[in-house]
């Protein structure tokens, strides 16, 4: 209840949308494996800058 006005920070917004991409390159992998791959690495980058945000706490 009193977290019902609390915004999200940085790293749980990318946490959010790495899950998101790679649900999308899941379903893309059985499809079209370059936009698969595709969405591997951009779901990479988005690991990549959680780690960094996450190492400067």
């Amino acid at each position: 209840m009193f977290g019902l006005f609390k915004k999200k920070s940085e790293v749980e917004n990318l946490q959010d949308s790495y899950k998101k991409i790679m649900k999308e390159a899941f379903k893309l992998q059985s499809i079209n494996r370059t936009d698969s791959d595709k969405k591997y690495l951009e779901a990479d980058n988005i690991l990549k800058k959680i780690e960094s945000l996450q190492s400067k706490l």
